[in-house]
């Protein structure tokens, strides 16, 4: 397994996308937005997404040149068509829109159809954190990528349908939110088909409902099902997901799971909250730090050492691999050097 430093990673990644005529600078967002996923842990969003993403081009369904458009406005909300666009680079131009309005409006929604896949929506969420205001993301799949069962269901019937919240802290990492509806994200299944991996049990259900630690079993034949969040109370985690397929795709119009379609998009609500129109920040700060140290004061149950909170875990592994490089499965790289090789790169 070879461990690939992120400069060069991001460089892999950009030079692969502009040889497939993205534009420069939409490349460079999308190798940074896929490495980052890469740095903190989140393998099922990085640069195993590559070979899938050229495929979507491929296949017209994603246009490498188009632009987004704002369809409707105002100073507190917009519309957006991604004119089927890279998703990373409409959903970060959006960011920095929402963070704008947010500014000047004190909260602020955009909300965004035909457009593809945005990756880790994390990295979109911190963004409006680390411009000091609350940010809040949540997506849906526009009606594909059925691989969620209802709870009590044994089929897929909903998208993974994650959702992320960032608070600014005064420290330098925020507190991420950033999880599936599901008990996992579909990503994960394909790392572990391409590490020749089982699953935990608890994770999947196989094509006649029945629990399975076998990844394949996702795609079948039959296909099987992800389950949602919540494991006996599964119920909220199928709620959850039901309301982000609500506020991603009816909002936006991109649709909901059950419309028919089978092409891919991301259906997006971003919210950021400007934080001092509510509170002085340096208050925000020190009640925020007060809940963290509450927190972490708890004795370790058996088995654990330490609390952790959100994102925590993120920002340590973004550390050790940014110092010890980006370790990527043997298939993974194959499968790129294979890309880059369709596209004309023969070395990497």
């Amino acid at each position: 397994m070879p461990s690939v430093m992120p400069e060069r990673l991001r460089k892999i990644t950009a030079d692969i996308f502009e040889a497939a005529n993205v534009p420069t600078e939409d490349a460079k967002i999308i190798s940074e937005i896929l490495v980052d996923a890469n740095l903190a842990g989140h393998d099922s969003h990085g640069v195993i997404r590559i070979p899938q993403y050229m495929g979507f081009i491929d296949a017209g369904q994603i246009d490498p040149g188009a632009t987004m458009e704002i369809e409707r406005e105002s100073p507190s909300h917009a519309l957006i068509n991604g004119n089927w666009g890279f998703g990373h680079a409409i959903a970060q131009r959006a960011m920095s829109l929402v963070i704008q309005k947010a500014q000047s409006s004190t909260v602020s929604a955009v909300s965004i159809y035909n457009c593809n896949h945005i990756g880790r929506i994390g990295s979109y969420s911190m963004m409006a954190a680390k411009a000091g205001l609350v940010g809040i993301v949540m997506v849906n799949a526009g009606g594909a990528a059925l691989y969620v069962a209802p709870f009590g269901g044994s089929d897929g019937r909903l998208a993974t349908n994650p959702i992320s919240i960032a608070a600014p802290t005064q420290g330098d990492e925020p507190i991420v939110l950033d999880i599936t509806s599901s008990v996992v994200a579909q990503g994960k299944i394909r790392v572990a088909l391409n590490r020749d991996d089982t699953v935990p049990l608890g994770w999947l259900i196989n094509g006649k409902g029945e629990p399975t630690t076998d990844p394949r079993d996702l795609n079948g034949p039959p296909p099987g099902a992800l389950l949602p969040l919540g494991g006996i109370a599964g119920h909220k985690g199928f709620a959850l997901g039901l309301m982000i397929d609500v506020l991603g795709g009816a909002l936006s119009g991109a649709g909901c799971s059950g419309s028919g379609t089978t092409t891919v998009q991301n259906g997006v609500l971003m919210i950021a909250i400007n934080i001092a129109e509510f509170t002085p920040m340096d208050d925000f700060y020190g009640r925020v730090d007060a809940l963290v140290k509450h927190v972490k004061a708890s004795p370790p149950a058996p088995g654990f050492e330490e609390i952790l909170v959100p994102g925590e875990i993120e920002a340590r592994q973004t550390k050790r691999r940014s110092s010890e490089g980006i370790p990527v499965d043997d298939e993974t790289w194959r499968q790129i050097q294979e890309t880059a090789a369709a596209v004309g790169i023969s070395e990497l």
